[in-house]
């Protein structure tokens, strides 16, 4: 996926100043907590125990992380912080921006990341995964916008707005190489999807392409500025990294324990409701650890 512009309402377009969730989301700050769990907190490392987890969360992917005033708020800070809850362990929320996150991870100066992560092969070379949930690639743009999509060859001869560092922007980039030399792609990379969201709203780019379920949230809070065009490509997981060293991986274990725990008690599915995300709900069984652990 995914803040120098920390207002990660994903909308502070222009005309919309501030954004107002709908219904309970707005809720903001309130979390389903969990419960701890005493064998998933036996997995957690000694060198983990008694501290501060620092997490890494770019917080401009609205539903998934936003700000909400000065607070951090979205699916994965709630999910988070009840993994913390299930582990005994305190988590701090580091917001930064998306394409710093797995340098930061592997520098040892962040734990963890937490950032609507896909899972791909190639990130897993440089980090370890624990799957908690699945999204598409979605497009979105003006709602006056007369551009069909039907697949990544409907970008040529349009251009593209995409937040750096995501698989968004590899694949716009990889399909720029091969549009026609009168059909040319244009893909505009900016630090923020807060950034990108703006310049599709001043037409400056004709598609926005970001995770599937951010689009569908895009559109429906833009007050009819948006729209969802074509449907959702490339349905991928989403992983919570950790850095590959001997720490790191056992990290990953007890996290992973503790998203099985929350699947099956409830809490991780009531997470998902709230913010209105169930459809890329993953069950006990498909979360899985990836890179090198086994």
């Amino acid at each position: 996926m995914q803040s120098s512009i920390r207002v990660r309402q994903i909308l502070a377009v222009a005309g919309v100043a501030s954004l107002v969730l709908a219904g309970s989301v707005m809720a903001g700050a309130s979390t389903m907590a969990g419960k701890h769990n005493a064998a998933d907190a036996a997995l957690v490392p000694a060198s983990f125990k008694g501290k501060t987890l620092q997490v890494a969360t770019d917080a401009t992917y609205a539903p998934d992380e936003s700000i909400s005033g000065t607070t951090m708020i979205g699916f994965d800070v709630d999910l988070m912080k009840a993994i913390g809850t299930t582990l005994g362990l305190k988590i701090n929320e580091n917001n930064v921006s998306f394409d710093s996150i797995i340098g930061g991870i592997d520098s040892g100066r962040y734990a963890v990341g937490n950032s609507s992560f896909t899972d791909t092969k190639e990130r897993e070379k440089s980090v370890n995964f624990v799957d908690y949930f699945q999204a598409g690639e979605g497009v979105y743009a003006l709602k006056t916008a007369t551009a069909k999509f039907t697949g990544l060859k409907s970008f040529c001869g349009h251009s593209v707005a995409v937040e750096t560092g995501t698989t968004e922007e590899s694949d716009a980039q990889a399909t720029a190489k091969t549009c026609p030399a009168n059909k040319k792609l244009t893909v505009s990379t900016f630090t923020t999807q807060t950034e990108a969201n703006l310049a599709v709203s001043a037409g400056h780019a004709t598609f926005g392409f970001v995770d599937s379920q951010i689009a569908g949230y895009i559109a429906s809070t833009s007050s009819g500025m948006f729209k969802v065009v074509g449907n959702a490509i490339g349905v991928a997981p989403y992983g919570i990294a950790t850095n590959k060293t001997t720490a790191g991986k056992g990290l990953a274990k007890a996290i992973q324990a503790a998203v099985k725990t929350l699947i099956a008690n409830g809490t991780y599915h009531a997470i998902l409701k709230k913010w209105g995300v169930t459809g890329g709900a993953l069950t006990s069984g498909k979360i899985v650890l990836n890179g090198a652990i086994s």
